[in-house]
């Protein structure tokens, strides 16, 4: 079967989350064509996706679909799935994505399957397996109509890369005319700073810290790791850290290859967001909190005495401080 995934590019390369999909793409399109469609792409960054599995890309290109225009960047998907007679469409379960993929399925009245962590070749479409009841339980999900829209939990699947190459790229036009719904007038982030949806390691904080002004213990903690900063709803909703670095149920589902948690209690928001983490560390005074209930390894003690000590101990070992 063919199937079509959304490439986001990001500083002249493909987001790793992209590469991810193509992978999980290749993995279950047989002997069918593996298409990415990209909005304003360069040659650079399409043709790293051969290694990966790539096979051509459809290059959108014009006004209007910028990252605050998911409505037009909704309508190329769609037309690139009809373009390219694909039976799915992958893409990242991201903050993009999220809000793309539900818009592309009833452009294609096409079945939608969310946040999937296993993808599975089932005839002319896919089976998908996905966390329900807070991550409590996974369930195999496939959807009965013609095409499928399935977005991709970023982490979950690994991206390999093989041979390289270059992938046949060819422009789409299309027409956005009249699908424009809403528009984000204003983006703020942390420049700079990594993406707890997408980083590989985890640094994050509760309501143990105390208060903003403590924040700088989990920052240089992240540093010496080369981790993002997140943090829990409570330190959100308190106005403590931006609503971006959020982990959690009403903040973004992470699986990094190793989470750390700081003074959070593990409430089961909490723990919905983060309990696929490969490896999790948690560091709380209470011993009886439910974040050792799921932790691979936990210390108990107080943060304001653990994490300077953990940081400089890293510190030597890494050389970032």
């Amino acid at each position: 079967m063919n199937v079509l995934v959304y490439l986001e590019e990001v500083n002249g390369a493909l987001r790793r989350a992209s590469l991810e999909a193509v992978t999980a793409a290749k993995s279950v399109a047989g002997d069918g064509a593996v298409t990415g469609v990209i909005i304003n792409g360069s040659d650079v960054a399409i043709n790293s996706g051969a290694a990966y599995g790539l096979s051509n890309c459809l290059n959108v290109t014009g006004e209007g679909f910028d990252s605050h225009a998911n409505s037009n960047v909704a309508t190329a998907i769609a037309a690139a799935a009809m373009t390219s007679n694909s039976a799915v469409v992958f893409v990242s379960a991201n903050s993009t994505g999220k809000d793309v993929a539900p818009r592309v399925a009833v452009k294609l009245d096409a079945g939608l399957l969310t946040d999937c962590v296993e993808v599975h070749a089932a005839g002319e479409t896919v089976e998908a397996v996905r966390p329900v009841y807070a991550g409590k339980a996974m369930i195999r999900v496939k959807a009965s109509t013609a095409l499928t829209v399935v977005t991709l939990r970023p982490n979950v699947f690994t991206a390999k890369a093989g041979s390289t190459g270059t992938v046949a790229s060819s422009p789409l036009t299309v027409d956005t005319t009249g699908s424009r719904s809403s528009v984000v007038t204003n983006v703020v982030k942390n420049e700079g700073a990594l993406d707890v949806a997408e980083a590989d390691i985890i640094v994050s904080g509760g309501r143990g810290l105390k208060g903003p002004e403590n924040f700088h213990l989990i920052e240089n903690l992240a540093k010496s790791l080369g981790a993002a900063v997140g943090a829990s709803r409570a330190v959100v909703d308190a106005g403590w850290r931006p609503h971006g670095e959020q982990v959690g149920q009403t903040g973004k589902t992470v699986s990094p290859s190793m989470y750390v948690a700081c003074g959070i209690s593990g409430a089961v928001q909490h723990l919905a967001g983060m309990s696929s983490s490969k490896i999790i560390v948690a560091i709380n005074k209470d011993s009886e909190a439910p974040i050792f209930k799921v932790a691979d390894y936990g210390i108990v003690g107080d943060v304001f005495e653990v994490l300077p000590a953990l940081t400089e101990k890293i510190a030597t070992i890494t050389g970032k401080s």
